[in-house]
């Protein structure tokens, strides 16, 4: 067990290094002291056998990467664990996770028993709120978890758009701008959660008022592979009372020689390739790839690697 003094400068030092959970938990205090609410600082630092801790019921994300899991556990076999995961302690053996689970859940694959954990008193409230903010603050969450987890803080932990700003380091614009991706049509979140189109891309949907219009432009985005600029600039024309132009037939009316190379080169790189060319048979060749070991796999095809 580490004594207090030392968890305190610990906690400073790792401050300094940015706003990690340390400070994100401090901030926490502050805050729910200016409401009245007193927390207690940290207790106590323990190593605490993994199976006797329980996930966060109030965690916001129900889906962690594998792979990512997977390397975090290497690394933790090799440097163990650097930052101590954060527990309520529920009764005699029994702890509750706060934050922390893929350290934990990576702990586990590493094949460690006991994890180093600071042990903290905090209510369900607490609960969902700091697991939100660390998870805001610290995973590589898309736009759409984003602006959900935006969303649970202000209904569910009562916080206004200017104090949640302040909490997670953005401005109030920002703030808005995410929780704004909520009102898209189903289809276009979840496009956007998958990546196949960006937030600049939907912040320019949310502009166009008439829900079949917005629809028909979003196709056009995945169809055609439109950038951020042009999708604005359909906006642009649209607010002007401008017919939004029509898909050009080149996109779509390849050769028949190039449907077959394109057909084999899907065939040949088991993903499907995206060829274009114009009429002097001019264009680009597309390869998607979708994760790391996918493109290592397209590179080995390719005798790159």
């Amino acid at each position: 067990m580490i004594s207090n003094n030392n968890n305190n400068k610990a906690l400073k030092k790792r401050s300094g290094l940015g706003r990690g959970l340390g400070a994100l938990l401090q901030d926490s205090e502050a805050v729910n002291e200016s409401r009245g609410v007193k927390l207690e600082s940290f207790n106590t630092m323990s190593d605490i056998d993994v199976e006797f801790i329980e996930v966060n019921p109030f965690q916001p994300r129900t889906y962690f990467d594998m792979d990512a899991l997977n390397e975090l556990a290497e690394s933790i076999r090799v440097q163990g664990i650097i930052q101590p995961i954060t527990v309520r302690q529920l009764d005699h053996n029994h702890y509750q996770l706060i934050s922390g689970e893929r350290r934990l859940q990576a702990s586990k694959l590493a094949g460690l028993k006991t994890i180093p954990a600071y042990v903290r008193t905090a209510n369900d409230q607490q609960m969902l709120e700091l697991a939100l903010i660390e998870n805001i603050q610290r995973e590589n969450l898309n736009s759409i978890e984003i602006a959900l987890s935006y969303q649970r803080l202000i209904s569910e932990c009562s916080l206004k758009q200017e104090e949640l700003g302040d909490r997670v380091g953005k401005n109030r614009t920002t703030v808005n701008n995410y929780i704004r991706l909520l009102k898209l049509p189903p289809d276009i979140q979840v496009s956007l959660r998958d990546n196949k189109i960006t937030m600049g891309h939907a912040r320019a949907l949310i502009n166009i008022d008439n829900i079949d219009t917005k629809l028909a432009v979003f196709r056009r985005i995945v169809e055609e592979d439109l950038s951020v600029r042009q999708v604005e600039e359909i906006v642009r024309n649209l607010a002007n009372g401008a017919a939004p132009q029509k898909k050009r037939k080149d996109k779509q009316n390849l050769k028949y020689e190039f449907t077959q190379l394109q057909y084999k080169l899907s065939s040949h790189f088991g993903t499907k390739v995206n060829l274009k060319c114009d009429d002097q048979s001019r264009g680009e060749i597309k390869i998607p790839f979708a994760s790391e070991d996918d493109l290592n796999r397209i590179l080995e095809l390719l005798s790159f690697a």
